[in-house]
């Protein structure tokens, strides 16, 4: 997260804050300094020169290979002059497959922690067992869920691929005037009545460290090489590990953009309202249910603030509009990147410092039946 109060991993529907709140109130820059930048571009750079130097310590720079990516690669460059502060959301969690040609690939993507990461893949082995009329494919995906039921764990092999954990951790670009919106080449879809929402364009990545990038891209990639977690913000355990992630997994690889939605009140501090949403547009559909029906209920409001409310919703249900106001404080959809860390055995685990709020499920319900907190009926 990245301002004060902003630092809440959404899981499960809930906000549960975690120390990356001490991390927000001091504002948690990561990167876009001369502290980060300099020694990181000689670092990667020289790196790309080195004879065998093995995929995940290389950053290819190409041209690219479609309009549409050149304007994509001059955004960025702007970006980095209108927005050159990055500033640490927190940890991103993923489900990733190995391919037949050894990349990994992500399957699910998960905000919160690495047991919502996978619980998701509980339900999503679950989900496919439901759906195959293979027997053989059915046990074993029921087999691979059960296990997940008691085990937390970060790799399985399951119908002959394996699978793991992945580790992530999303940040923002921040300029004077708050952070970054959606840029015009984003993918902004609007789905048909009765379409679902499409899923994150990370679910389907390839996690591949030597894939070619444009300039601003390989740039941020060789900033973000020595990127570690301050000291004076997060307990020691979780400093250890960033810095330690440096070196197990000197890689790095951006997912593409994620959205959300971020208020900021009088005091002018920015805080975000939203997990990850996979589009802006799904950031706007939030943004006014918000506005509508959850502000007026967990506020103490006046009629005129609930009509201002009422005013902004309208607005951004008629516009494609990133930003709106009401009552004193400022709404906006923001770009959201994400970093995954790679090294030789390829994307990173979870760390033994991150926060997980709860056992695997079975674990969890055992827990509750022996304290007397387990509601038969819920």
């Amino acid at each position: 997260m990245f301002e004060p109060s902003a630092t809440r991993l959404r899981t499960s529907g809930r906000a549960c804050e975690t120390w990356w709140t001490k991390a927000a109130r001091q504002g948690a820059p990561i990167a876009g300094t001369p502290a980060y930048g300099t020694a990181a571009r000689h670092t990667a750079f020289m790196a790309h020169h080195r004879e065998n130097t093995p995929d995940h310590r290389v950053i290819r720079v190409t041209r690219q290979d479609s309009p549409v990516a050149d304007l994509a690669d001059l955004e960025a460059w702007e970006a980095r002059e209108r927005y050159p502060e990055l500033r640490l959301r927190g940890p991103l969690f993923a489900i990733g497959h190995r391919r037949d040609d050894g990349l990994w690939q992500i399957v699910i993507l998960d905000e919160g922690n690495p047991q919502d990461a996978r619980n998701s893949w509980n339900w999503r082995l679950r989900d496919q067992a439901a759906g195959t009329a293979d027997a053989m494919e059915r046990d074993a995906c029921l087999a691979a869920a059960e296990r997940l039921e008691w085990e937390p764990l970060n790799e399985m092999t399951v119908l002959g691929r394996d699978h793991r954990v992945i580790r992530g951790d999303l940040f923002l670009r921040f300029g004077t005037d708050g952070p970054e919106p959606p840029r015009p080449t984003d993918p902004d879809p609007v789905p048909a009545e009765g379409e679902r929402e499409p899923r994150p364009r990370a679910e389907g990545f390839v996690i591949d460290p030597g894939a070619g990038t444009g300039m601003a891209e390989g740039l941020l990639k060789a900033e973000l090489t020595t990127f570690a977690y301050s000291p004076q913000v997060v307990p020691p355990e979780v400093y250890a590990d960033s810095v330690r992630a440096r070196r197990t997994h000197p890689g790095v690889v951006l997912l593409p953009a994620v959205y959300g939605v971020a208020e900021c009140g009088a005091e002018g501090k920015w805080s975000p309202i939203t997990g990850i949403c996979p589009t802006p547009h799904s950031a706007r559909e939030f943004l006014v249910h918000y506005l509508r029906n959850f502000a007026p209920r967990l506020r103490t409001m006046a009629d005129g603030d609930r009509a201002a409310y009422a005013r902004a919703a309208e607005r951004l249900a008629r516009e494609r509009v990133n930003e709106t106001a009401a009552a004193g404080h400022r709404f906006r959809v923001v770009r959201t990147e994400a970093l995954v860390r790679v090294g030789p055995d390829g994307p990173e685990l979870p760390r033994a410092s991150d926060w997980v709020p709860s056992p695997p499920p079975a674990v969890h319900e055992q827990q509750l039946r022996e304290q007397g907190l387990w509601d038969e009926e819920g």
